[in-house]
């Protein structure tokens, strides 16, 4: 197989190390189940960046690493030496190096699911208002599992925790709010620093909808199961269902047999926009998408 055959490959190698990683972290405990925490970031981080750079090119890729990498540093620094706009809180030392208060693994986390919560939105609805909104809540509600389980880790602590959500004990509301007046000021700016070749989703993305539908449905077991914490997994399951059911019964509907699978963004190769001029030939595909 030659090298350009290969390239559509690697987002789901990477996605199956994520997976294999996520699979041992009930298995593991203390200092090496931080390690394997850190570990699973930096290959989210690796998959959505890789992903956005084979699929959409270096200016998508670095619009990503600018608004969710560079932003979410500076805002989780914000938050860190202010209290705005999550509350007040602090790191413990178990997540790697820390700058300015903030491990530096933290914004790496932003970037994770920031690309295939916005491909979601961009697979689900028309550019605009209600994309933007979509994926902001598609990224934030992840925070629904995210932050209760790392409390509960010992891996950053809040100094007031009132009001909280029932049975999140831990956890203020302020910090729920905050990631999503992030989550939407990160998607209102990622369109237009990204370019057109995000404005649609196509067949080369599929990896990142199988990474999204998987932290949905393994996080709500992993919650519910392994890790003692039912209250969380509720929560997330209702807040990430705002895209990821949508997602999944539009998948699976494409996939119905004797159903063309009719994309947004079927004009694609591998998630780039075709260079061809030639007139199409009835309604655009995602007029019926």
């Amino acid at each position: 197989m030659t090298r350009t055959g290969l390239r559509p490959l690697l987002p789901w190698v990477g996605l199956g190390a994520l997976v294999l990683a996520q699979i041992c972290y009930p298995l593991t405990a203390d200092a090496t189940r931080a390690g394997l925490t850190v570990a699973t970031v930096v290959l989210g981080y690796v998959l959505s960046v890789g992903h956005a750079l084979l699929t959409r090119g270096p200016r998508a890729a670095a619009a990503l690493v600018a608004v969710a990498t560079g932003g979410g540093f500076a805002i989780e620094a914000l938050g860190v030496a202010t209290g705005f706009p999550f509350g007040s809180y602090d790191y413990s030392g178990e997540l790697g190096p820390k700058l300015a208060g903030v491990p530096l693994v933290i914004p790496l986390a932003w970037t994770w699911m920031a690309w295939p919560a916005w491909l979601t939105a961009a697979r689900l609805v028309a550019p605009g208002v209600a994309r933007v909104a979509l994926a902001a809540v598609g990224l934030a509600a992840w925070d629904l599992f995210l932050d209760p389980q790392m409390v509960a880790e010992g891996y950053w602590v809040w100094r007031d925790a009132t009001p909280a959500l029932p049975g999140l004990p831990g956890v203020p509301v302020s910090n729920y709010l905050g990631w999503l007046l992030f989550a939407v000021l990160l998607m209102a700016a990622l369109r237009p620093l990204a370019g057109p070749a995000v404005d649609r989703a196509g067949p080369g993305d599929a990896p990142m909808f199988a990474l999204y539908l998987w932290t949905y449905a393994s996080s709500i077991l992993a919650h519910a199961v392994f890790l003692g914490l039912p209250a969380s997994a509720a929560w997330g399951a209702a807040g990430m269902a705002v895209a990821a059911v949508p997602l999944a019964l539009t998948l699976g509907r494409d996939r119905r047999p004797g159903r063309p699978g009719r994309q947004r963004g079927q004009g694609q190769q591998g998630g780039r926009p075709r260079q061809d001029r030639q007139p199409q030939q009835g309604p655009p595909a995602d007029a019926t998408a």
